[in-house]
């Protein structure tokens, strides 16, 4: 039998590999997964015409995608609960995913249940077996892969018994439907129930991540603060979630002249004054300044930085244009000085 060779440039493939087209990769907590310093958050991406309260239709997503795996930018985030509950961000994805199938293993996908879906009845939403089994059905069916390889429950659930919940997640991964395992919208104290639960079942189902609100601006957000320091403490990564705080930590709102007067910046279902308020403009120019006199975009400067606090895993921040993705893969291959990461911690919050 005539035994052909494989191409020249497979024989430089190294042992083991730490970046994908350019991006460094970090561990997920105490996992053996490596997911890229900068990822994609999707909750923007759906069907607009529908009226789901995305905004970028399918078209431009699809072009998205195909440009963040050119950039190694392989991290992506959703829920099924995205856009009005739809499961449009999913959906979109798993256009994508159908139509790049050979690409499927250079993604790392993460999704997330809990809230009510796809139906009406109690049953629909929480943590029950029976609901995140069905949850998570559908996100496959959606997303149109075979795996889930990092699920997130979205939010705590004080009125089901943990080791319900976690024994769900056992069963799923036993399958090889879901791969490893995060928690979103919690605060210590729940992180350590969960971690004394896991403790009586097998290894499989163990948190690695922990997805909360997080920005340099802000900090942690209440009531889970101290959530970095215990994910530090336990080798978990903290995933934070809106790290450019909805767009000020951007170029957008730097000159307060052409803000204007009023409500400008929409966050959490509500419109905020931002160029009233003189602290805020203030921090947000002098973290400016350094981004610029660094020869970075303040959103490259925020990234960077954060992505150099111990217990940050993965950024994962929207984009809503092939240039605003561009700009934050830059910013995961950026490493700055201790005296850089000095001069930022004096304004920032974290």
């Amino acid at each position: 039998m005539e035994h052909r060779r494989p191409h020249m440039e497979l024989y430089n493939v190294p042992f083991t590999i730490d970046d994908f087209n350019g991006m460094p990769y970090r561990r997920l907590g105490r996992s053996g997964l490596r997911v890229p310093a900068v990822g994609l958050g999707t909750w923007k991406m759906g069907y607009p015409e529908t009226g789901d309260g995305s905004r970028v239709g399918e078209k431009e997503a699809l072009k998205i995608f195909d440009r963040a795996v050119e950039l190694g930018v392989t991290f992506w985030d959703t829920a099924n609960r995205y856009n009005a509950a739809s499961g449009n961000s999913e959906r979109v994805i798993g256009t994508w995913m159908k139509k790049n199938s050979e690409q499927r293993r250079n993604i790392v996908l993460a999704t997330k249940v809990f809230g009510g879906m796809d139906g009406s009845t109690p049953n629909r939403s929480r943590l029950s077996k029976g609901n995140i089994l069905d949850s998570v059905y559908a996100c496959l069916e959606r997303l149109q892969v075979d795996h889930i390889d990092l699920l997130y429950f979205h939010g705590y659930d004080k009125d089901t018994p943990v080791d319900e919940s976690l024994q769900a997640v056992e069963d799923l991964i036993r399958q090889d439907l879901v791969r490893y395992f995060g928690v979103s919208n919690f605060s210590t104290e729940m992180l350590a129930e969960y971690g004394e639960a896991e403790e009586q079942l097998s290894s499989r189902c163990r948190v690695v991540a922990v997805q909360n609100r997080t920005d340099i601006l802000n900090g942690e957000f209440a009531p889970n603060k101290g959530v970095l320091e215990y994910c530090k403490a336990n080798n978990l990564s903290l995933i934070p979630h809106t790290p450019l705080a909805t767009g000020l930590l951007t170029e957008r709102y730097l000159d307060a002249a052409k803000v204007g007067p009023g409500k400008r910046l929409f966050d959490e279902g509500n419109w905020k004054d931002i160029s009233s308020d003189d602290q805020l403009m203030d921090r947000l120019q002098k973290l400016a300044s350094l981004a610029h006199e660094w020869g970075y975009a303040l959103n490259q400067l925020t990234i960077a930085y954060m992505l150099s606090i111990p217990a940050i895993g993965a950024l994962i921040p929207s984009s809503t244009s092939l240039e605003q993705l561009e700009s934050n893969a830059a910013a995961g291959r950026i490493k700055l000085t201790e005296e850089q990461i000095g001069k930022v911690r004096e304004i920032a919050s974290i």
